[in-house]
């Protein structure tokens, strides 16, 4: 049975959404392209009609999620009621946030560094975005000093975030996001 092109761009959106919900909670090695594809409600079958590989597959839906983190921070920096930093801070360094594991860089980094310059172009690329948000909230004189203080903000986020996943103790988690957010907040005073 054919499929109408609205039906094939639907399918695909759904097995790029799932894969990414699925990468991002066991890793690019984690899952195969079967449960993928049965997660999806699709067959393992209809897969090679999407993607040529399962690193393709894993490269567009990385791609889809550094889009979505982008556009999330850009919007709460574009909504918040007083200091954009402050708002993308309570966001960022939140429990919710923590339990969520909605962070695609926090939760698949490690993962990154090992697979190939495909993956990590379109992680850095998403990064690089960040940075570019953040540039235009934190504090400095010129430009380059916006950006570096732009880059230790986001390093600082994301390992915060990263070290409190690995922590069995809450209340230590906590207090990694809690001192991260208290150490950015004032340096951006």
């Amino acid at each position: 049975m054919r499929v109408s092109r609205e039906k094939f761009a639907e399918n695909r959106a759904r097995i790029l959404d799932v894969a990414g919900a699925l990468f991002r909670e066991k890793g690019f090695d984690g899952i195969g392209v079967a449960d993928i594809m049965k997660a999806a409600g699709l067959t393992h079958g209809g897969f090679y009609g999407h993607f040529e590989s399962k690193e393709s597959l894993a490269c567009e839906a990385s791609k889809v999620l550094v889009e979505k983190a982008r556009d999330r921070w850009q919007e709460i920096v574009d909504t918040a009621e007083g200091d954009p930093l402050e708002a993308l801070l309570r966001h960022y360094l939140s429990r919710r946030n923590l339990q969520s594991q909605a962070c695609v860089f926090a939760s698949l980094t490690q993962e990154v560094s090992r697979q190939g310059a495909r993956m990590q172009s379109a992680f850095a690329g998403g990064l690089t975005d960040l940075v570019d948000v953040l540039a235009d909230i934190v504090v400095g004189d010129t430009p380059q000093a916006r950006r570096a203080n732009a880059l230790a903000t986001l390093s600082a986020m994301m390992g915060a975030v990263i070290l409190a996943r690995t922590m069995e103790d809450a209340n230590l988690a906590d207090e990694f996001l809690a001192a991260t957010h208290r150490q950015l907040s004032r340096r951006a005073a």
